[in-house]
């Protein structure tokens, strides 16, 4: 794994938009248009692991998502699971550490079955920390963290003068990570859609015309070269 040089990000999230229109562009059905976004995500993030990029956090499918049909839905899954066995197998022998963040009480037992294997089998693996961010909502982990610390309080455990920001971001699903330096969203959609809203509120945001899967490793680096010329400020002057 390279490093990459000072002034890059490190973490880097991306919500991958547009697998729904390339396949339309192509006269093709949503779920080969899917299928070609997974093979997307692999090369994507096998090349993060090779630059050395230390997250990557993608957008694989949010809370949201139910709305869409059913036979889509159903889709979906299945290639998710499918592509989260195999993918577990080349992870683990490319030290690709896999993190599932969401709530993964609403999915079938096969597909939490599937995300606990690929969490455990990888747990150890010291290269890029590959977030798949899967039936998550940023405002619902917001209200999930809240509950969670107000348990505390109710217990006696924690003062309410006591919560601060700290406090918040350890009951979040990225607890212990950075936050996201680069937000990347391809098909020329200009909004986060619900995505880390606590934690990107420093990101810098970048946009791609390109549907996902036709996305690249050089649009990466192009994204990475724009990165390096920003001038992040954090609120400062």
């Amino acid at each position: 794994m390279g490093n990459l040089p000072e002034g890059y990000p490190k973490h880097v999230a991306i919500i991958m938009d547009g697998n729904r229109r390339w396949a339309k562009q192509r006269n093709l059905t949503s779920a080969i248009g899917h299928k070609e976004g997974a093979k997307t995500i692999e090369k994507i993030v096998r090349y993060a692991n090779k630059i050395g990029i230390e997250y990557l956090t993608v957008y694989a499918f949010s809370t949201e998502n139910w709305k869409r049909t059913k036979e889509e839905v159903g889709a979906l899954m299945l290639l998710l699971k499918n592509y989260l066995d195999d993918f577990t197998k080349k992870a683990d022998t490319e030290n690709i550490k896999i993190i599932v963040l969401g709530d993964i009480s609403a999915l079938s037992n096969e597909m939490q079955n599937s995300i606990k294997n690929a969490m455990e089998r990888t747990k150890n693996n010291t290269g890029v920390v590959f977030n798949i961010a899967f039936n998550y909502g940023g405002r619902a982990e917001i209200v999930r963290a809240i509950q969670n610390i107000a348990k505390e309080v109710k217990l006696g455990k924690l003062n309410p003068e006591d919560i601060d920001e700290a406090k918040v971001e350890k009951n979040l699903y990225t607890a212990g990570m950075p936050d996201p330096d680069l937000l990347i969203r391809t098909s020329n959609e200009l909004r986060t859609s619900n995505f880390l809203p606590w934690q990107i509120v420093y990101s810098e945001f970048y946009f791609v015309e390109k549907y996902w899967p036709d996305f690249t490793e050089k649009d990466l680096d192009i994204a990475l070269e724009e990165y390096k010329k920003r001038n992040r400020k954090f609120g400062g002057k």
